[in-house]
């Protein structure tokens, strides 16, 4: 059912990319122009975190080439959107970060456009 692969493609998306800001939160910016950037990079990969975000980040690729084998992406694509509304909570939540509400609002518009699109291509 690619629905449903689909929504779990997204929730993957979303937790590893919540636990990447977390590990990146404790490791500090990460400066593309610095001269020890190769130093810099095994650090960060040396974290946990990092390889789990990047592990349901992977997966959550896997599960997306078997949505798009068996939808249109002119209605799959869309709907990755609806991410928006989790990583607004999940930053919120786990993260810790301020979330005002023109952001939910956005959030809440983008969703309803993606409804539309989701219902025509029904």
């Amino acid at each position: 059912m690619p629905i449903l692969t689909l929504f779990a493609a997204i929730v993957l998306t979303v937790s590893g990319e919540l636990m990447l800001k977390r590990a990146m939160n404790t490791h500090g910016p990460l400066r593309l122009h610095d001269r020890g950037l190769a130093p810099a990079l095994v650090r960060v990969f040396a974290r946990p975190m990092v390889l789990a975000g990047f592990g349901l980040v992977f997966t959550a690729s896997i599960l997306w080439l078997s949505v798009v084998s068996q939808m249109e992406l002119s209605v799959a694509y869309p709907m990755l959107s609806t991410s928006y509304g989790l990583v607004l909570a999940g930053s919120a939540l786990v993260l810790g970060e301020r979330v005002t509400r023109r952001q939910w609002l956005g959030v809440l518009v983008i969703t309803g456009g993606v409804a539309l699109v989701f219902w025509s291509g029904q």
